[in-house]
């Protein structure tokens, strides 16, 4: 019995070790994808080449491509873009690691 319950904790921790949660701050409203995010903080969790953004109520999900830098960020740092009238999320470079997030939406 003992075997079996190691196993289901094994599996289970493998299954969750690809999926990461960062909590990051807006200082301004901006568009991810299709959705409008409202100035404050809010987690993405970034599984494979999706991320899910949670701020109160608002959920969104969209591609991303994750790039590898040689050297950690030291803060966390969004990127946007201002053509087409709002501001728009092209990046999100976490601080503390060498991750950086690409949207392309």
């Amino acid at each position: 019995m003992k075997r079996i319950f190691l196993t289901v904790l094994a599996v289970a921790g493998l299954a969750l070790a690809g999926v990461k949660t960062y909590t990051v701050s807006l200082l301004e409203p901006a568009m991810l994808g299709a959705t409008e995010l409202k100035a404050g903080d809010f987690q993405i969790r970034v599984d494979g080449d999706k991320v899910t953004v949670r701020a109160g109520k608002t959920e969104a999900e969209v591609p991303v491509k994750e790039e590898t830098n040689g050297v950690k960020y030291k803060d966390t740092v969004v990127r946007l873009d201002a053509s087409g009238g709002k501001q728009r999320i092209t990046e999100i470079r976490l601080g503390g690691t060498t991750t950086k997030l690409v949207f392309s939406e």
